[in-house]
């Protein structure tokens, strides 16, 4: 691994003082109810040399004035969380690291690391510094080629990864001068009051974070390209679901081929077949009535769970599992969480989550997919180009698989945590290696021209 080291470390503080009257930003009981946990995102971009503008001094200094000026925007990113209601936004301000590695970033795209990228966040991601720190961590690591790495980290406690992809795209076009072109939507508290207590935050995924962080576990990534996902589309169609979507394809195979390396482990061990739960993030922005603004701050996820035994993993079947569960989510929060009693039903949902969860006798995949549709971050230009490649850095959770989307077409890239038996038989796995890469460069799909400036 490339020698790595914090060069310095600062606060960035909101240009202009928080007025007296935005002081306290309420959560939303979506937010009490999230997991005490950083959402990551890296951004990486190649050395520029045709670009005099922006040597590295001028450049630290060109982003950590255009965050500044961005707080004041997204006040509530400087503050601090209170009791599990409500955000201080006394103007604490974000932590700023600056980091520098001495090696060239082409070497790490050329076969990303799970273990190297974490290294390019400003805090672990399971960190419970999520609830009582900073909100909001910045870290510009410097390569010593000129590349450069953006790693970013927000408390799931404030958002999800579409508002930190909000965030981060409003800052790029604060940096551009079009500070007004990107404005946050602060309303979600009043779509989803909070409840007047502090340990709201017990929720299921909160569950899964303390029973699973395991750092002897394997980290993988694999790729699906357009052409192949077209053809697992066509294998997962079926009378129920005609149409899979992309994310749909890539999330059942993905499901199929874990619960077959796991059953493998099992046998082995004469253990008795599981019942296999996976737990689906998805944004439920478009879902609810009214919908909300894509602008929407917020922790604005819900989860459904499609469930099977481990003689019923036919890809087609796993595909309807997926839709049902999606539409039954769809529903829940159109009608269900109408009037007066939608904190209960929220509450309710967590909580037969949660007990789903501690049964002994599943075996849990939790796939989020929030940023598989990331055309636009692609597009995050501070001032010296677009980004070559944005990758959510993957948890530490065992038996998880993160997805986003490429930057080329409508690919799809997985980042998949097993235990070092079940990842040795799942890389391993046939059907999966006849749609997927194994850990492919980056720069593959990218022009030699661009490779050159590297």
């Amino acid at each position: 691994m490339m020698k790595f080291e914090v060069v310095r470390s600062e606060t960035v503080k909101p240009s202009s003082p928080t007025p007296p009257y935005l002081k306290y930003f309420k959560l939303s009981l979506l937010d009490q109810l999230a997991p005490l946990a950083y959402e990551p995102l890296v951004l990486f971009y190649p050395y520029n040399d045709h670009d005099v503008t922006f040597k590295p001094a001028k450049r630290s200094l060109w982003m950590k004035k255009s965050l500044s000026d961005s707080l004041t925007r997204f006040y509530p990113f400087a503050g601090r969380i209170k009791e599990n209601i409500s955000i201080e936004c006394n103007d604490d301000g974000v932590d700023y690291v600056e980091a520098r590695v001495h090696g060239l970033l082409s070497t790490l795209l050329a076969q990303p690391d799970a273990e190297a990228l974490r290294q390019l966040l400003p805090m672990e991601i399971e960190s419970p510094k999520a609830k009582t720190g900073p909100l909001l961590l910045v870290q510009e690591t410097l390569y010593d080629c000129g590349g450069l790495a953006i790693g970013v980290c927000m408390s799931q406690k404030l958002g999800d990864a579409a508002s930190l992809s909000t965030f981060i795209m409003s800052w790029a076009a604060t940096a551009l001068g079009f500070s007004q072109a990107l404005l946050p939507d602060f309303n979600a508290s009043f779509r989803f009051p909070p409840i007047d207590r502090s340990s709201a935050h017990n929720s299921a995924v909160d569950h899964i974070i303390k029973k699973r962080v395991n750092y002897g576990y394997v980290t993988k990534r694999f790729v699906f390209d357009a052409s192949k996902i077209g053809a697992l589309r066509t294998k997962a169609a079926s009378a129920n679901v005609k149409h899979p979507t992309n994310s749909e394809a890539v999330t059942a195979l993905i499901w199929r081929c874990t619960v077959a390396a796991a059953a493998r482990s099992n046998s082995l061990e004469n253990l008795p077949p599981k019942l296999s739960v996976l737990f689906q993030t998805v944004d439920i922005r478009k879902r609810v009535v009214p919908p909300l603004s894509d602008g929407s701050i917020g922790n604005l996820v819900g989860y459904f769970a499609a469930q099977t035994d481990e003689t019923g993993l036919e890809l087609q079947g796993l595909v309807a599992q997926l839709r049902k569960g999606l539409k039954e989510l769809s529903h829940n929060y159109a009608e269900r969480l109408k009037g007066c009693h939608g904190s209960r039903v929220i509450i309710e949902s967590f909580k037969e989550a949660d007990d789903l969860i501690k049964r002994d006798d599943i075996m849990n995949l939790q796939v989020c997919t929030g940023l598989c549709d990331c055309k636009l971050l692609y597009e995050v230009n501070y001032g010296w180009g677009k980004p070559i490649w944005v990758s959510n850095i993957p948890s530490a959770l065992s038996n998880v698989a993160s997805l986003m989307g490429t930057r080329e077409d409508d690919g799809i890239e997985a980042w998949v945590t097993l235990s070092e038996e079940d990842m040795a038989a799942f890389e391993q796995n046939r059907e999966l290696l006849a749609f997927a890469l194994v850990n492919p460069s980056v720069l593959e799909p990218v022009a030699l021209s661009m490779k050159s400036a590297l």
